[in-house]
């Protein structure tokens, strides 16, 4: 829902520092791995109890998730590129929250499947609708240039790291704010379902 909003905001400054970036010769396809191993190096501080280190190295991952599209406006967009986008974001975003179970399991284990639940149900409807989409040639521009046809829903990139640093700020918390996310990304996975009836069916 918020992905938009702060695409306004952030987008001018991470177009300068891609710009030094590729003229470095930095690739894009570089930048998304070294965002992939951050999230998991957050993961594992957070495992081990230092949900501080965990939070920037959230931010740090997530910075890189918006540099890798950035650098590839200015080297060219290739489809490998935009296949690691998609499934490495997954993986960093299913990394954390099994860091909260294995950090605090009688407190947080129940949670965090619940969420990755949650997360599993949002991811196929968001995928499989951008598969439907890219075979009857449907495009989006909502979310800037993508590999992928992406739909909105109140659940995006923006609100899940809002909802990770509020995990990392508050652990004693995780567990309700989990449920309550989870319960916002069914919602939006159940939305993605009805706007597919709605245009596939």
């Amino acid at each position: 829902m918020l992905d938009g909003w702060a695409r306004r905001r952030l987008d001018p400054a991470l177009q300068r520092i891609a710009r030094h970036l590729a003229a470095a010769g930095v690739t894009p396809n570089a930048i998304t791995l070294a965002a992939c191993a951050g999230g998991l190096a957050a993961a594992g501080a957070i495992a081990l109890g230092h949900e501080w280190w965990g939070l920037a190295l959230i931010l740090l991952s997530r910075l890189g998730d918006g540099l890798d599209g950035a650098v590839a406006a200015i080297k060219g967009r290739t489809d490998i590129g935009g296949y690691l986008d998609i499934v490495l974001d997954f993986v960093v975003y299913g990394a954390v929250p099994l860091g909260f179970a294995v950090a605090d399991p009688a407190s947080n284990a129940l949670a965090a499947a619940v969420l990755l639940f949650s997360f599993y149900a949002n991811g196929a409807s968001f995928l499989a609708f951008a598969i439907l989409a890219e075979k009857r040639g449907l495009s989006s521009s909502s979310r800037g240039a993508k590999s992928l046809f992406f739909t909105t829903g109140l659940a995006e990139a923006t609100e899940t790291i809002a909802v990770f640093a509020a995990f990392c700020l508050v652990p004693a918390w995780f567990a309700p704010i989990a449920y309550v996310f989870a319960a916002i990304c069914i919602y939006t996975a159940v939305s993605r379902i009805v706007l597919a009836v709605g245009t596939f069916g």
